[in-house]
């Protein structure tokens, strides 16, 4: 058994490394296998997969995404030449689930039964509908070169709804679903060997249940699944992200702690809601209890949990947080301008920015760059001084989220600020 990745796990399980040694999340890092022993794989990729082989047939759970397939496949042939037969997909992102047509494309190789939650379908074809809008997104939350996001999808062949079955040699693969990153998730329990594979239940990471720039999340339903999958005592836990976890102790602390970050925030959430505050209020309110973000597994560096706050009022609320002068409000770049009027014009506004962000005041500071770009769109000086607050907010954060957002502000508002000319071909300096 290679023994590298649970040295490295063991090591942050136990506070001798840190998520800077070995990130969890990290896109451009190469793909690695893990032999587990009696035909179970391990590859630790942006999105992980597991391989099972026994008996002569292979069976994955989770097949790679669109920039690490070939790597998985090729790994996965290191090991065994058994033919592919069946792949679930824990849930239809794109990190999970493009690996399958290069098995299927092998001379010889028979058709592939691909398992998921009937929800899958679904997302495929919503994402057809919101293609350019995904591409953007993840150009700016990875800072991709392009606006790409994938049209071509391979559907599942057989669906369930709350839970099913299947067996590779003397292992049986049970799926079962949950509502927690997404409404079509899926977790595998292999009873004989006390092995559960999450998806993305769980990450290394807090978890992913506030992104700002997806569709809903679940956060009670989350919490209840990873409670339901502690109650199984699992010996291995194979994530969708991040290294294997070894020991019923350590698999059952990282579920129980993930879940009662979830099941805390969501409680705060409501109770100020059912009080009837804002959403300003609540968002400024919600602590995580204590410690809980300094375990090396729940660290906020993709997602962060203020926006699960966020989530969690529009999966109780709506999008109406309370103030009615967002209800239905004038455009942005007319209360821009009429602000940008009363102070002395958009560079006073962009000068009060950068002032606040040097007094660490970033948040304020980003309201006033925002203002003063919006009052003036194609002015170099006031996006220069936007570019400089976002680029201090992208240092400040940990998020991958939050700093993507802000890097791509930056690096918009720094092409406008290196501009000689206006649009009218005027000289601007």
């Amino acid at each position: 058994m290679n023994r590298d990745l649970l040295d490295i796990s063991d090591g942050l399980l136990s506070g001798r490394l840190s998520v800077d040694d070995h990130h969890p999340v990290s896109i451009g890092a190469q793909s690695q296998g893990l032999d587990l022993g009696d035909g179970l794989l391990f590859i630790e990729s942006f999105a992980n997969v597991t391989a099972l082989h026994e008996d002569g047939e292979l069976a994955l759970v989770d097949a790679g995404g669109v920039i690490h397939a070939r790597q998985i496949h090729e790994i996965v042939r290191t090991h065994t030449s058994a033919p592919l037969r069946r792949a679930v997909y824990t849930h239809g992102h794109i990190d999970h689930c493009f690996g399958v047509p290069l098995f299927e494309a092998e001379d010889g190789a028979p058709g592939v039964e691909v398992i998921s939650h009937e929800a899958v379908a679904k997302r495929f074809d919503r994402y057809q509908l919101t293609n350019g809008y995904n591409g953007t997104i993840n150009q700016r939350q990875f800072r991709l070169a392009a606006a790409l996001f994938p049209s071509d999808f391979r559907y599942p062949d057989t669906t369930f709804r709350e839970s099913t079955a299947f067996s590779l040699g003397a292992t049986d693969l049970e799926l079962n679903h949950d509502k927690g990153e997404t409404d079509d998730h899926t977790w595998v329990w292999m009873p004989q060997r006390r092995v559960l594979c999450t998806g993305d239940l769980i990450m290394w990471v807090a978890p992913n249940c506030g992104n700002p720039q997806k569709v809903q999340r679940y956060p009670l339903e989350w919490a209840a699944a990873l409670r339901k999958m502690a109650e199984l005592e699992p010996e291995i836990l194979l994530p969708g992200h991040g290294l294997p976890i070894v020991g019923t102790e350590s698999v059952a602390t990282v579920l129980g702690d993930t879940a009662e970050l979830l099941e805390s925030i969501t409680s705060q959430t409501l109770e100020m809601m059912n009080a009837g505050e804002t959403l300003d209020s609540i968002i400024h309110s919600v602590e995580v209890p204590g410690g809980l973000l300094d375990r090396p597994w729940m660290q906020p560096i993709y997602d962060d949990p203020e926006f699960i706050v966020h989530n969690v009022w529009r999966l109780y609320g709506g999008w109406f947080d309370g103030n009615p002068a967002r209800l239905k409000p004038a455009p942005e770049s007319a209360l821009a301008a009429e602000l940008a009027s009363l102070c002395g014009g958009s560079p006073r506004l962009a000068e009060r920015a950068l002032e606040l962000a040097g007094d660490g005041e970033l948040r304020l500071a980003g309201h006033l760059a925002e203002l003063a770009a919006q009052a003036d769109p194609d002015g170099p000086e006031v996006h220069a001084a936007r570019a400089e607050v976002n680029r201090a907010r992208v240092a400040a954060e940990t998020s991958l989220m939050a700093k993507g957002i802000f890097g791509w502000a930056e690096h918009v508002s720094t092409g406008i600020a290196s501009r000689d000319d206006g649009p009218d071909g005027g000289d601007r300096r």
